[in-house]
């Protein structure tokens, strides 16, 4: 014999029970990752110009100083960004084509056309906001800056002192302002990156985070 057993389901657990893997999907979509490094981070912004126009990038473009695009420490090359000036609420946005400010508490260097825009004469207190980033790259690491120097012997020798103690050193010429930048480890994460930070500041003085491009 065989038996049968037989569920009476009301209406209403029908409908829920249709409408259960919709709602798991909208609630899907709905959960995003962790916002991008540098999604509303505040700081001082500085710009740059005359001096530096035409020189390589460290993207290699050519750096032009009347094009909106800035220079960043650890956002990928591409990365769009829109600027919020603090003091007088103007907005601008801009991509990220160099690296840099090396200078402590500075988060962004402004193309002069860009702080133009935004009407920043010297420096400004500025947010900023990642509107995207390149769809394809290459695996993002990180290293620690711990020196810039105009002689690439004075680079080389902290680079292999930097090496005994922690493995990973090496000199990296930059083409825009000619100098030998001395970079230490090479982390996965911002998290580690700014470990090594904190112990390198105990040795170095200033030490920044800073993104490892595909000629580094």
């Amino acid at each position: 014999m065989r038996l049968t057993r037989r569920f009476n389901v009301s209406k209403t657990t029908a409908v829920l029970l249709i409408m259960l893997p919709v709602v798991l999907g909208f609630w899907g979509c709905k959960t995003k990752p962790a916002a991008p490094e540098g999604k509303g981070q505040i700081g001082i912004a500085s710009w740059y110009g005359k001096q530096f126009q035409g020189r390589l990038t460290a993207s290699g473009e050519p750096f032009d100083m009347e094009k909106m695009t800035a220079a960043h420490r650890t956002l990928p090359f591409g990365t769009k960004i829109r600027v919020h000036n603090l003091v007088n609420e103007k907005t601008t946005e801009i991509r990220i084509n160099d690296r840099g400010p090396f200078v402590k508490d500075r988060i962004i260097d402004l193309s002069h056309a860009a702080a133009q825009s935004i009407e920043m004469p010297g420096i400004a207190n500025v947010r900023l906001e990642v509107l995207s980033m390149p769809p394809t790259r290459a695996a993002d690491l990180y290293a620690v800056q711990v020196g810039a120097f105009s002689d690439r012997a004075e680079a080389e020798k902290l680079a292999t002192s930097m090496q005994q103690r922690y493995g990973v050193a090496r000199p990296v010429f930059r083409e825009g302002d000619q100098t030998w930048r001395v970079l230490v480890g090479l982390e996965p994460t911002m998290e580690r990156a700014e470990t090594l930070v904190q112990q390198l500041e105990k040795e170095s003085g200033q030490a920044f985070v800073v993104h490892v491009d595909s000629d580094q």
